[in-house]
């Protein structure tokens, strides 16, 4: 981890690697252990919530505002964001869909934009960790964000192609841009590095949870979150209960599981106490927001 810092390391003060996040517990650690710890420069970059709860929000705040960083925040064209989440619902049961796909391709577009050559996320996003080879060759993982042939017809967005979007639709190329892939050839030129932390140093959901608290005066919920026993995992998208939610329906598979599975692997749990809370909690339908969310997407109950 060192020799590549040093290697992206600048010393005119200038952003040399950008991180990713909303100010949860992860993107905290990670663009903190990477400013103080690394004395790296971070720019931080948000893609934010469909529709922030309040404790996200103050979170956000902190995260810039005590621990100290700059952010860039995009925030997409409302309506259209809206609508794509609709559709995601209506075609694929799965409200984070679009979010998800803006959220990963904004980060090598922004790094293009300022210049930055490393790309910092926290813990993988995959169940198990990813690829080794991704964390020893620049570039291993550049096709997981780009693509080298935008055909309007094959690529489809919230189960919708490109091509029927904007001609049923309406929407422009303008409106879909950010939530399609870069160009590989441009992210190749530019030679822009993606990592994950969590492969470097000892990653676990309640160690960031604490680290976050020490570092930035991170809140948890005042609550427990629905469908799961903890109160410091994905707080800040009123959304993500129903996301986790659907999961549920379509996999059997929710989010007391998810939450379970690393709580026993890091012994924090014992399997016989993760299973019991599982059947306790998973499935549990996520009242608390769903009529914000219905009327967010311009929904009835009934559809």
């Amino acid at each position: 981890l060192q020799e590549l810092l040093d290697k992206h390391r600048r010393k005119d003060g200038y952003y040399d690697v950008l991180v990713p996040g909303s100010g949860g517990k992860d993107s905290v650690m990670a663009a903190h252990t990477l400013k103080y710890k690394y004395g790296m420069n971070p720019l931080t970059i948000t893609w934010p919530p469909h529709l922030y709860t309040d404790v996200g929000l103050r979170n956000f705040r902190k995260w810039i505002d005590v621990g100290g960083f700059d952010n860039v925040t995009f925030n997409p064209n409302g309506k259209v964001h809206r609508l794509l989440t609709k559709l995601a619902v209506e075609n694929l049961f799965h409200p984070f869909q679009p979010f998800i796909l803006g959220q990963k391709n904004l980060a090598p577009k922004l790094a293009m934009k300022f210049g930055i050559k490393l790309i910092f996320y926290g813990d993988c996003s995959a169940e198990y960790g990813n690829p080794i080879a991704e964390n020893f060759q620049a570039g291993q993982g550049i096709q997981y964000y780009t693509t080298e042939n935008k055909d309007t017809k094959s690529m489809h967005l919230a189960g919708v192609s490109v091509d029927r979007l904007m001609k049923e639709y309406g929407l422009t190329p303008n409106d879909l841009e950010v939530y399609l892939p870069p160009d590989r050839k441009e992210i190749l030129k530019a030679d822009v590095d993606f990592r994950n932390l969590g492969y470097y140093i000892k990653w676990t959901p309640q160690e960031a949870y604490y680290y976050a608290v020490e570092h930035t005066n991170f809140e948890a919920n005042d609550v427990r979150t629905e469908g799961t026993f903890t109160k410091y995992n994905s707080l800040d998208d009123k959304i993500d209960g129903l996301h986790y939610w659907t999961t549920y329906i379509k996999f059997g598979i929710g989010r007391a599981t998810y939450e379970a599975s690393h709580e026993i692997r890091h012994h924090h749990l014992t399997r016989e106490d993760g299973v019991r809370l599982v059947r306790r909690f998973d499935g549990e339908f996520p009242k608390r927001y769903f009529k914000e969310i219905l009327e967010y997407m311009n929904m009835t109950e009934e559809e």
